[in-house]
């Protein structure tokens, strides 16, 4: 039997919105500036699905560099230059959102002024409103459940009956380890060559990469649904 289904838990970066190419590019020519020199392969890795602070955790053991806190202050700078150029929201989530039966909410490693921003820049601000933490909130972030185990207790649903939403290894992690059902979005930029690929799934129940398919996976996810 299926479970049922209470709390939709949506990651936001790859999920609700197309940024993690663009994070990824601005990260490797921020870097690059300080003869870090890493790939986009390394960025999806070592670096998706986890906040700033694992990152710069990441390059000291790696090559040996403390960042000083004017690098963060540039590259976010930067970056939420190319997010009002670039940003789009992921085509279809908005529709799925509004059509959910559940309670939904969204759980992301993002800063809480670039979540503020990234929801601007693509209208979905009004969807989350009390709806949205972040990694802030936690001890540890993903891979660890806490983020998601926090925002189940908050919502008042238990772990078993929540799905959540994720791009990243990282992130399918967190949701299994909290207890969770877990469903892996491969549609943004990022991901698009992983589609049709065996290990795509990473862990995860389902994989899908359009919105548009949704609620053929779990019809009764939808209002009116069966």
């Amino acid at each position: 039997m299926t479970q049922p289904i209470d709390l939709v838990i949506f990651d936001c970066d790859g999920v609700l919105i197309d940024s993690e190419v663009i994070s990824a590019r601005m990260l490797v020519a921020e870097l690059a500036k300080r003869d870090v020199l890493i790939t986009m392969d390394y960025v999806a890795h070592h670096f998706l699905g986890r906040s700033y602070p694992v990152v710069l955790q990441q390059i000291r053991s790696e090559f040996g560099v403390d960042l000083p806190p004017e690098f963060e202050a540039t590259y976010r700078a930067n970056l939420l230059g190319a997010f009002e150029a670039e940003l789009q929201p992921v085509v279809g989530v908005r529709t799925v959102i509004e059509q959910l039966r559940p309670d939904y909410c969204l759980a992301t490693s993002s800063s809480p002024p670039r979540l503020a921003k990234s929801l601007e820049i693509t209208g979905l601000t009004d969807l989350f409103a009390g709806r949205a933490t972040t990694a802030s909130e936690v001890e540890h972030g993903k891979p660890a459940p806490d983020l998601f185990l926090l925002v189940a207790d908050r919502r008042g649903v238990a772990p078993e009956r929540c799905l959540v939403i994720e791009d990243s290894e990282n992130g399918i992690k967190a949701g299994l380890a909290a207890g969770m059902q877990v469903w892996r979005f491969v549609g943004g930029s990022h991901l698009k060559s992983l589609a049709n690929s065996g290990d795509a799934a990473a862990g995860a129940e389902q994989v899908f990469a359009s919105f548009t398919d949704f609620f053929q996976l779990r019809p009764d996810l939808q209002i009116n649904g069966s």
